[in-house]
């Protein structure tokens, strides 16, 4: 069994999987002087230590990477090669299907334009499914593929862990979300339903092995991790739903558990990506559910009325023009938001701890400061989405 697990967490495999999809790395040299010197780089201190017996830096991108004593630019790194411009596109449209970003701007135009009920489902799964996997990935401490004889398309969260993939988990645990939670409420064929939610949540695993970032373990754990969690909460799903709307002390856990789990999120001997994503995730569901907490007690949820199921809702041009002018307002509103927040916090935060100006960047990795900025900076985009937003479009004439 450990033999089999080491085998699907080799990043060989993945390598190979690149190749058949028509991604292929070219090793190249840099000359100096007379002579041809291949440019490897080190990865001494990555991940908090000194890798394994090749100590070698992803660094196939073509964009510039820093190692010890070495940019790739100036000696010519490894490229990378793409056969396949399709296939290519597509796993890269699926990749960012998974990001934090994406997540961020779809479940809020759920919320806009179907139904808040849905929206507030997949906030609580996708919040619970990513610190999960997150805290996992720090734990367990296991690395990405490596590169070479991998290609590395992203490098943003090349610093994280790699076992689960957050990306198969946050997919898997969003599309069958979506699949439960619509199905009584929206009349659609079940497997339709099915069949998108599959080819969907696949598209984001296999593009999680085409970037790169993820060997074969990685991505299958995510899937059936995911997979347990919904397992175990989906019996819950109502009960947690009337607590959250109703309960009188709903508001006080809803901001007071993500702010402890953000402040005790796992430390680690370097900084990585993962406690500022996981305290925006946490924020944001924090702030979202304060919204749907204080839209139940104003009397105005924005939610279909009944009976249920209901009717999907009609794609006629006045609807998709609609729908376009609460995209275009409400990602103006949150991204404002988000702006003014985060200023605010931040210049509050380095004068409370009398941060010099030429330090301030750095800073912001500070765990004083990175978490709470980005906690109250997402709690109020979550607030503003869920509470604001939808009063604002009535105002306009877009509900």
């Amino acid at each position: 069994m450990i033999e089999f697990l080491a085998r699907l967490h080799d990043s060989e495999l993945v390598a190979r999987f690149q190749r058949r999809c028509g991604l292929v790395l070219r090793e190249a040299h840099a000359h100096h002087g007379g002579g041809e010197k291949v440019c490897t780089l080190t990865a001494s201190g990555r991940h908090g230590r000194e890798t394994a017996v090749e100590s070698r830096q992803d660094s196939n991108s073509d964009h510039k990477h820093r190692s010890n004593g070495c940019v790739a630019p100036g000696c010519g790194g490894p490229r990378y090669e793409v056969r396949n411009w399709p296939l290519h596109c597509l796993f890269l449209l699926s990749a960012g299907l998974g990001h934090e970003v994406f997540y961020i701007t779809c479940l809020p135009c759920i919320h806009w334009s179907l139904d808040p009920f849905l929206c507030r489902r997949l906030v609580n799964m996708w919040t619970l499914v990513m610190y999960v996997g997150q805290v996992l990935k720090d734990l367990l401490k296991l690395p990405r593929p490596l590169s070479p004889p991998v290609v590395k398309l992203e490098t943003r969260v090349d610093a994280e862990y790699g076992l689960p993939s957050t990306h198969a988990m946050a997919a898997t645990s969003i599309c069958f979300t979506l699949l439960l939670s619509a199905t009584p409420r929206f009349q659609f064929q079940f497997e339709v339903g099915l069949l998108i939610a599959v080819v969907l949540s696949s598209l984001v695993c296999l593009s999680r092995l085409y970037t790169g970032m993820h060997s074969v373990l990685d991505v299958v754990c995510g899937v059936v991790i995911s997979a347990v969690l919904m397992s175990i909460t989906y019996p819950y799903w109502n009960a947690f739903d009337r607590f959250q709307l109703s309960s009188p002390v709903a508001p006080l856990v809803s901001l007071l558990f993500p702010l402890v789990l953000s402040y005790t999120y796992p430390e680690l001997h370097h900084y990585s990506t993962t406690r500022g994503d996981t305290t925006t995730i946490l924020g944001a569901a924090a702030g979202c559910s304060l919204g749907y907490w204080a839209n139940e007690r104003l009397g105005e949820t924005f939610e279909p009325r009944g009976p249920f199921p209901v009717p999907w809702p009609a794609l006629t041009g006045r609807a998709l023009a609609a729908g376009l002018g609460r995209l275009l307002v409400g990602a103006s509103a949150l991204v404002g938001t988000r702006q003014a927040a985060k200023a605010v916090s931040l210049r509050a935060l380095y004068s409370w701890h009398r941060v010099p100006a030429n330090e301030r960047t750095k800073a912001r990795r500070r765990k004083e400061i990175e978490v709470p900025y980005k906690f109250v900076t997402y709690m109020i985009v979550g607030l503003v989405n869920s509470v604001l937003v939808n009063r604002v479009f009535r105002l306009l004439g877009l509900l």
